[in-house]
Order: structure tokens, then C-alpha cells, then sequence
């Protein structure tokens, strides 16, 4: 009985990688406007999307996060020129990757989020919880520590 209660009770653990300029203010900012964000998110705040190492990404995946989301600047607005076009090919490498390792497309996530857009991100983390609660854990999840 207490394993099919821990089954019911399941909830997605999700990793974003947040640029320092945009998007981890704009998580910064659903926080000061006080907007309901489910507790399913784990930030990793870096200082360029354009930063983030593919590698990152697909270890998250195959160490079991039931979803990553790389969020950054809006194309146009990177605090480092064009880097966030960077992060848009390899978002498309990384696609093809999952698919490859045979997981739902619904488990990467991109998107650009500025730090006035404290709803956005909230609405994002809201969208991704519900998208991965509907496919499911992650068949390579291992039991996180809280």
C-alpha cells in the first residue's frame, strides 16, 4: 500500500538551465511577483545559453531528469552578440539526440524568456510539468535525493 501511495504522489524532476541575463531573472522575477511555479523545477543558473555544453543536456537525460529546459535571451537581445543562436543549433542537435536515445521529444525544452517576463517562466515550468506528467517518469530516472 505505501509504494502505490509514493506511485500517486510522483512528481516530475525537471532541470533548466537559465541564462544569468534574461531568463534566471525572469525566474527571479516569477518569484518577487509571487507566481504559483510548481516545485518540480531545479535551476542551474549559467551566464550564456550559448554556454551550455550539449553534453550537460544529455547527461541530465541519461542521469534520469524527466525533462530539460534551456531557456534564454531572446533571439536579437543576447547579452553576448548572437550566442543564443548557438544555443538554437544545438537545441536542433540535441533533438536528434533524444530521439536517438529513444525518449519522448516532450522531455528538451527551449525557450527564450526575458527578465521582465516573470509570468512566462512560470507559465513555462506550469506547461513542461503537466507535458511530462502526461508521458510519465523518465525511463532512465533514478531516485533523486530531495
Amino acid at each position: 500500500m505505501g509504494k502505490r501511495l509514493a506511485e500517486n504522489k510522483w512528481e516530475p524532476k525537471i532541470l533548466a538551465f537559465c541564462c544569468n541575463w534574461c531568463s534566471y531573472a525572469g525566474a527571479d522575477a516569477a518569484g518577487m511577483e509571487r507566481r504559483q511555479v510548481p516545485p518540480t523545477i531545479r535551476v542551474i543558473r549559467v551566464m550564456c545559453s550559448g554556454r551550455i555544453d550539449p553534453a550537460f543536456v544529455l547527461m541530465a537525460l541519461l542521469e534520469g531528469a524527466d525533462a530539460v529546459l534551456v531557456t534564454g535571451c531572446h533571439i536579437g537581445d543576447c547579452h553576448y552578440v548572437n550566442a543564443n543562436n548557438k544555443t538554437r543549433n544545438r537545441y536542433e542537435f540535441l533533438k536528434e539526440f533524444v530521439d536517438e536515445l529513444g525518449l519522448e521529444p516532450e522531455r528538451l525544452w527551449l525557450r527564450w524568456i526575458s527578465a521582465s517576463e516573470g509570468f512566462l517562466f512560470a507559465e513555462m515550468v506550469r506547461e513542461v510539468t503537466e507535458k511530462v506528467k502526461e508521458i510519465g517518469p523518465s525511463p532512465l530516472r533514478r531516485e533523486w535525493k530531495k
